[in-house]
């Protein structure tokens, strides 16, 4: 594959050739299998993915939208920590690999910064666990040395062996050089040490008590865990039930939640869901169905860690301390855009989750200039204000810059 090539791309052109040879109508029952699994109860006694064909159904159907979903978890959590790449990387049932693909598109390895010593940030808070290594699915070590390391560990043999085939078309090295291992998940897994744990569109198809143990085992494990759950009301309730638990853990909330407390929808009336825009090719359509060029891909999720904010590479003692408390202000000051901003003539109205005031609504005018303009750019799921924005100002007409409903 073309290392000029964009991560996404890449993946595109990786999967066109995929499923060439295979017919579409074994594509196409497999795919309607899966979308039952996807949308009902899926058992938790086999894996969904039994052969090739379900695989590169799978493929075809799920992985682009997977791949942008985690791409944009990874994306908010790489925004609030700027000064962070993880070294190494473990994916929880990472089947045919999408978290591989997003990690590697957010932190390309030839942008590759300094990274917070593993060591010193465990002494910063509990969770600590035995050496890389020492137990179960160990051995996924920090990639200090040579590159970021990756690990997969899924079920399903043929969906870690396509995972394979895919990663070999890749320009990028850490998706090549991927260890892809057939690791039971349940509540005798345990997991490597590692900067990075990512878990996507995992839990649904785990019993509560393998859930709990799951998500226990990650914060156990991890600098950095990020969950990702399909964009549903059940998905939501499993995204906060795994949000408690990391919390409980010792870990800090990094995104979506500008906060660690309660979050402020109420069970039952609504729930927190982002939506990641999909690119279709004509073979994902052909597979798929449906003539539009792209979906959107609604997904919920929880990006937590166990340090603080670290400094940027080359700082001394005093710089680096003034940086973590102007980048622990800017966070504190910033909210969350949970819904898609209505745009209209001379306003955007912004439905913001807040740390001190919880679910409320901001209208942003004209006459607010810079703080406008880039209203009219945050899209659902950004962070508000954006950072390097000028603070609101007073209008002489309504005086705050933003109109607060609650």
């Amino acid at each position: 594959m073309n290392a000029t090539l964009s991560t996404a791309e890449a993946l595109r052109a990786a999967l066109a050739g995929l499923l060439d040879g295979l017919p579409p109508s074994q594509a196409a029952r497999a795919v309607e299998r899966l979308i039952a699994n996807y949308r009902g109860a899926t058992p938790t006694d086999a894996p969904v993915l039994r052969d090739r064909s379900d695989v590169a159904a799978y493929a075809a159907y799920r992985m682009p939208a997977t791949f942008e979903a985690v791409r944009a978890a990874l994306e908010a959590l790489a925004d609030t920590v700027p000064a962070w790449v993880p070294g190494s990387h473990v994916d929880v049932g990472g089947g045919t690999g999408a978290a591989v693909w997003a990690a590697e598109a957010v932190w390309p390895e030839e942008v590759r910064t300094e990274e917070v010593p593993t060591e010193a940030a465990r002494a910063d808070g509990p969770g600590d666990a035995d050496g890389p290594g020492e137990t179960g699915a160990a051995g996924a070590g920090s990639g200090r040395e040579g590159g970021r390391t990756t690990t997969v560990l899924d079920w399903a043999e043929p969906a870690l062996a396509l995972g394979r085939e895919l990663a070999a078309a890749s320009g990028a090295r850490a998706v090549r050089a991927a260890d892809w291992r057939r690791t039971r998940i349940g509540t005798a897994l345990k997991l490597p040490e590692s900067d990075l744990v990512t878990v996507s569109y995992v839990l649904k198809e785990l019993t509560e008590r393998d859930r709990a143990v799951l998500v226990e085992e990650t914060a156990r494990a991890a600098q950095a865990v990020v969950i990702v759950e399909p964009g549903t009301p059940d998905g939501y309730l499993r995204i906060i039930e795994a949000r408690d638990r990391l919390i409980a853990a010792g870990l800090r909330i990094a995104a979506p939640c500008p906060h660690g407390g309660a979050c402020p929808i109420e069970r039952g009336t609504d729930w927190c869901h982002f939506a990641a825009r999909v690119s279709r090719s004509s073979l994902h359509r052909q597979v798929k169905g449906g003539s539009l060029p792209y979906e959107d891909e609604k997904f919920s999720y929880v990006a937590a860690v166990r340090f603080g904010t670290p400094p940027l590479p080359g700082r001394t003692d005093d710089a680096a301390r003034a940086d973590r408390a102007r980048a622990d202000r800017a966070r504190a000051d910033r909210a969350r855009v949970v819904r898609k901003p209505q745009i209209r003539k001379g306003q955007v109205l912004l439905d913001l989750c807040t740390e001190d005031d919880g679910l409320r609504r901001e209208t942003v005018t004209k006459r607010h200039g810079p703080l406008y303009r880039a209203a009219r750019d945050t899209e659902w799921g950004d962070t508000w204000p954006p950072p390097h924005t000028p603070g609101p100002a007073a209008d002489p007409s309504t005086g705050p810059a933003t109109g607060s409903e609650a």
